[in-house]
């Protein structure tokens, strides 16, 4: 009779990744120790920091010149629907609704870069 080997029951791709997870630990808790690793950690989140708070405001600023577009259109519209409003060939709804849309994106406009300024 032939003795039965043993095996531990787990497969070795298991232990080469149990042991592969230990390195990338040990390797992470080194690199944490290191000054030049720490040094360039802080450094990136500084700058990354500054990157998101200026293109925070260039978003604000992007956004604040577009709702002004749209209300220097419906600024066009309200001079356009004035006459005819005049004239009787539409009514009063018609004429609030391109001014309460005039009004409104101004004030989107206006608000976003008001936020633009307080934010610097």
């Amino acid at each position: 009779m032939q003795p039965v080997a043993q095996t531990s029951g787990i497969s070795t791709a298991r232990k080469l990744g149990l042991v592969a997870r230990v390195a990338t630990r040990v390797a992470v808790r080194q690199a944490g120790q290191s000054r030049r690793i720490s040094a360039l950690g802080r450094a990136s989140r500084v700058t990354f920091s500054h990157f998101r708070r200026v293109l925070g405001l260039l978003w604000l600023q992007v956004t604040g010149f577009f709702f002004l577009a749209l209300a220097f259109l419906g600024g066009g519209a309200l001079a356009e629907e004035y006459p005819k409003y005049q004239a009787g060939k539409i009514s009063a709804g018609r004429l609030l609704l391109a001014a309460a849309f005039m009004l409104l994106f101004a004030y989107f406009g206006v608000s976003s870069f008001w936020r633009v300024r307080k934010k610097t």
